[in-house]
């Protein structure tokens, strides 16, 4: 059947059924496997197109539409994370004459220059010296700070930044390889304040060599404790500086190291030592300085056009100590999401398997069908979540601004979703917008892809699969 009477098909009756949608299924890389799920946005829902919508999936970061949800429900677009510097002691003849208690709440906007200010408001209180300990207090969290499923060999990597309750600076960091002659080392450096050791015995190739011993010589990271990263293997040879990026393991170590140095900046001493803890405490507590995150509604603007990972993931684990009143942890973070969601919403996710709030892990399972509830939730109660303008614009920003099957017309600016991609899956959940200003639901679950073609980039298969499926449901 043609593409042509696919479309006159789709005007008769309303519907694409499931041998029209596999015409399309066809131009994917053989191995490819789809679920999809197109609805109207109506009290009356109706499907226009439906293919394996109940089975299971990866959801990649189409998984932080769940967390986005969860998060307005529970916490609310007005929450703020705080962080705050507080004392069981007194203060006199500036000295602070007990522990420094620093309460750390997972922000993940939190950064050196806020830090820097709570330690000059310290200095407005006359405090130049603490007789006691500097407790970094991260009892927040507990448990690990890396979730089930998470691809070991990405663990370095900025955009797998581990959401710790000690958050400076994204903690991420970046490093640069300068190659040598052929033969020679690659020159490894960093900035001086930044406080990890990167050390590297990388050697300099020459580009596209075609000895064996160099075409499979890669350029590779290791990690160990406190934050120490070898680099090695090999690097072609090039004028330019090679930028890399690297998701700071160790939280805890890292803003210790940071605070420490931030306080002797202001001149502020202490008698005892910088330690974590890791347990609540009822102890009543004077507050000396505080500093505050955006708005909630703010950090999941960014967190779903920019699809960042680490907002996703400290909003996921909080979400779990908020709900039960508990220190965070993936479990009750997963749990909480589904509690709040069938509770708050209707929506039944009990079937689905939730690891974390940024869809990094492997482990990840939904389906086009739950996704769809989740979209139709938000797109009824807009006017209040206001989650709608907060996805990527199609051909505008975000993670849809360069896509090339929807930049351009008919699609630019007519669709708002949210992408999200692991190796083998290209997701998409959201909606097109049509002239009248009612939308179109749409879940996207595929898995299994690898491009069969050496001559083209290996994403020009789905990419004409979306420009020319998606066309059937403008306007």
């Amino acid at each position: 059947m043609t593409k042509f009477r696919i479309i006159i098909f789709l005007l008769f009756s309303g519907s694409l059924h499931a041998q029209q949608i596999e015409s399309y299924i066809s131009s994917l890389p053989k191995g490819s496997d789809l679920s999809i799920l197109v609805q109207s946005v109506e009290n009356n829902p109706k499907t226009l197109a439906k293919y394996k919508s109940d089975q299971f999936k990866q959801p990649a970061s189409t998984q932080k539409v769940i967390t986005a949800l969860a998060a307005e429900l529970e916490l609310g677009r007005d929450f703020r994370f705080i962080t705050r510097m507080q004392t069981s002691g007194t203060v006199s003849n500036k000295q602070l004459n007990g522990d420094l208690i620093i309460q750390l709440s997972g922000d993940p906007t939190f950064t050196r220059a806020r830090l820097k200010q709570m330690i000059v408001e310290l200095r407005k209180k006359g405090i130049e010296k603490i007789a006691g300990n500097v407790i970094l207090d991260t009892s927040i969290f507990t448990s690990h700070d890396k979730a089930e499923g998470w691809s070991w060999n990405n663990l370095t990597a900025c955009y797998n930044a581990p959401p710790s309750a000690a958050i400076i600076d994204n903690n991420c960091f970046y490093a640069t390889v300068t190659p040598g002659k052929v033969g020679e080392q690659a020159t490894i450096s960093k900035s001086p304040n930044i406080p990890v050791m990167v050390t590297g015995n990388v050697k300099t190739i020459v580009k596209n060599s075609k000895d064996l011993n160099d075409k499979y010589c890669e350029l590779d990271v290791s990690y160990s404790d406190k934050n120490r990263y070898h680099l090695s293997g090999c690097i072609a040879t090039n004028s330019n500086k090679t930028a890399l990026k690297f998701a700071v393991i160790n939280g805890v170590e890292y803003f210790s190291t940071i605070l420490k140095n931030e306080l002797k900046q202001q001149k502020i001493t202490y008698t005892g030592s910088l330690l974590e803890r890791n347990q609540r405490t009822n102890a009543q507590l004077t507050l000396l300085a505080s500093s505050q995150s955006q708005p909630l509604s703010e950090l999941l603007m960014v967190m779903l056009k920019k699809s960042n990972n680490l907002y996703a993931d400290a909003i996921f684990r909080t979400l779990g100590a908020h709900y039960y009143h508990v220190q965070g942890t993936w479990r009750n973070g997963g749990d909480a999401v589904k509690q709040i969601l069938r509770k708050k919403a209707g929506i039944n996710l009990e079937n689905l398997v939730i690891v974390d709030g940024s869809g990094l892990s492997r482990l990840n399972l939904v389906s086009a069908d739950k996704l769809m509830e989740i979209l139709q939730y938000i797109a009824a109660h807009n006017t209040q979540l206001r989650i709608i303008e907060m996805l990527p614009i199609a051909g505008v920003d975000g993670t849809l601004q360069n896509r090339k099957s929807f930049n351009q017309a008919p699609f630019k600016e007519t669709i708002l979703a949210k992408t999200g991609y692991i190796q083998g899956c290209y997701n998409l959940a959201g909606f097109i917008q049509k002239s009248d200003g009612k939308y179109v639901a749409f879940v996207q679950l595929i898995s299994g892809y690898h491009a069969d073609r050496q001559n083209e980039p290996k994403n020009s298969a789905i990419m004409r699969f979306e420009s020319e499926f998606y066309k059937n449901f403008i306007n």
